[in-house]
């Protein structure tokens, strides 16, 4: 492998933003999708995320895909189904946009909790991110499953060796972080001014 597992993802999120600084669908998803990878190395400690983000990306993109010109920029999907008040219908594209950002912040937050803390176990890692970002929007069940799930996690060396490459990992890490984090700040700070950003799983 080239590089590390990030580099595709950290390629592709040169582009998500126009010159006018707007969000592009595309390739935002584009970038979502090139972090599939990276999740895949967990196993079946993620399968549960993994198949949450590729079903919000999958809902995105259709929707997308509908008309590339009048849905080029991400928000403009929302802001259509604000004005029809179909946001909140549990399979609105404002909902994928949300659950799909949450789930990135859980990856980027995990990601730093690797990052930050060399002597923490995987399952530690997956457990904090988890309780600082995703729990609190989480009933008891999906909770449950998430808990039960982190149980599954990789060894962390072994794991870091896996997503290593020939490149290097930290920085690759500390890169996909500080780029990534601000697009979905961004998200987290449109939906918040439609009043979409607080809801949970039903």
């Amino acid at each position: 492998m080239e590089g590390t597992v990030f580099t595709p993802a950290l390629e592709a999120m040169k582009h998500v933003k126009s010159e006018e600084g707007e969000m592009l669908t595309k390739p935002f998803l584009d970038a979502c999708k090139l972090i599939l990878p990276v999740i895949e190395k967990f196993g079946a400690a993620m399968a549960l995320v993994k198949s949450d983000i590729g079903g919000n990306i999958t809902r995105l993109e259709n929707k997308y895909s509908t008309d590339p010109t009048k849905y080029k920029c991400l928000y403009s999907m929302v802001q259509e189904e604000v004005e029809a008040k179909t946001a909140k219908g549990s399979s609105s594209c404002t909902n994928g946009l949300l659950w799909l950002t949450r789930a990135m912040d859980f990856l980027t937050e995990l990601f730093r909790n690797l990052l930050e803390h060399a002597d923490w176990a995987m399952s530690q890692a997956c457990s904090d991110s988890y309780s600082k970002t995703l729990k609190k929007f989480h009933g008891w069940l999906a909770s449950s499953s998430f808990t039960v799930a982190m149980k599954l996690a990789p060894d962390r060396k072994k794991f870091m060796d896996v997503i290593g490459g020939t490149g290097d990992i930290n920085a690759d890490i500390e890169k996909f972080c500080t780029t990534f984090s601000p697009f979905l700040e961004e998200n987290h700070k449109f939906l918040a001014s439609v009043g979409m950003d607080d809801l949970k799983a039903s």
